[in-house]
């Protein structure tokens, strides 16, 4: 006799087993109306060794609702301090690539940050935007002296996790392939909320979640060199926290510390659900159904992109952070990206530049 057997089951089965161990926002010390985060998630860089739907097609397994804070280019006390401030009030935790020369810069403040329960992944030594053209010898060179001055500082290679965000995103199989040789996941993101721009923190904040509400899940980007980033923080917590989102935490996996069990299918951002065959006699049925419906891909759809173009080495599109959009956004990106990694020094922005700074972030949203 036939049974018939929902084809939600799998999706409930994987979602208690990414559930289990969830801290909820309650636990907050001071602060039972925190965000919280709801989970750790617990990946194995080598059984998936590129994430990020802006250039991969798998990206973190994810439930609906759910989202990964990142934020690259640091540590630069004056604004990754106080993001980390407001990241511990709401008992939130994120993953903080991290310039190698600014954390030789700022030693500290990168174990303040690990220390503060974060994850440390890395950025590249001096963030080159040419990776997509530099030879493999000069790549290695700044992959590898990333993740060696972050472990000075920390002094402990287990505090640096195997992850790594290729500077402007400018990948080459190349890089990718050299980076999986070494058991690294290359993170891409499934969208950014372009604070690199000169634009206000409001547009940040609207940019942040229109585009989280559009793909309903996924890794966030974002900068904590950034003031209007800071500025724009508080208002992201709390539209996360109002819209019913949940932050999830994401660690790699040790000897001690296994994998996070999932489903192939839910490493796509809007995966097709397997449906369990129901028996009957010989005769089987295959259905697959969509998760979620495409209201929200076809509003994707609306929302400006970054601008794209063909790296030179690999088949796949690379987002650029274009030098126009840098021309003059302030002292501190002009130096941390750098285009020649030989050339990186790091000088704190005068007060003048920083009034200025924080005159353009005060213009009306876009």
């Amino acid at each position: 006799m036939a049974r018939f057997i929902s084809p939600t089951l799998v999706g409930l089965i994987a979602a208690a087993a990414l559930f289990s161990g969830t801290a909820r926002a309650g636990d907050c010390p001071g602060n039972p109306d925190a965000l919280g985060t709801s989970r750790t998630l617990v990946v194995d860089p080598t059984q998936h060794p590129r994430i990020g739907t802006m250039q991969y097609p798998e990206t973190l397994p994810l439930a609906d609702h759910e989202v990964v804070l990142t934020f690259d280019d640091g540590p630069l006390t004056k604004h990754t301090k106080p993001i980390l401030a407001m990241l511990d009030a709401q008992c939130v935790k994120a993953t903080f690539f991290v310039v190698g020369k600014m954390a030789q810069a700022y030693p500290e403040m990168l174990r303040e940050v690990q220390a503060a329960g974060h994850t440390i992944g890395t950025h590249t030594l001096s963030h080159p935007l040419r990776m997509n053209r530099m030879s493999i010898d000069q790549n290695m060179a700044e992959i590898d002296g990333g993740i060696a001055a972050a472990t000075a500082v920390l002094g402990d290679p287990s505090k640096v996790a195997p992850f790594l965000r290729i500077p402007g995103l400018l990948r080459s199989t190349e890089v990718e392939d050299y980076l999986q040789s070494k058991g690294i996941m290359t993170w891409s993101a499934d969208f950014p909320a372009d604070d690199w721009h000169r634009i206000s923190p409001a547009r940040v904040a609207q940019l942040a979640i229109s585009r989280l509400e559009a793909k309903g899940r996924g890794v966030l980007l974002l900068h904590d060199i950034q003031q209007r980033t800071q500025t724009a923080l508080p208002t992201i917590l709390r539209e996360l926290k109002a819209r019913g989102y949940r932050v999830v935490h994401v660690v790699p996996a040790t000897p001690d510390r296994p994998k996070t069990p999932t489903q192939p299918w839910q490493w796509h951002l809007h995966p097709v659900e397997p449906v369990i065959a129901a028996g009957n006699g010989m005769r089987f049925s295959f259905a697959p159904q969509t998760i979620r419906g495409t209201s929200k891909q076809n509003a994707m759809a609306a929302i400006p992109a970054i601008p794209q173009k063909t790296a030179r080495k690999g088949p796949m599109l690379s987002p650029i952070w274009g030098t126009a959009a840098l021309a003059g956004d302030d002292e501190i990106m002009s130096v941390v990206l750098s285009p020649l990694p030989k050339t990186f020094r790091f000088v704190e922005p005068s007060g003048a530049a920083m009034r200025n700074l924080a005159g353009k972030s005060g213009a009306p949203a876009e």
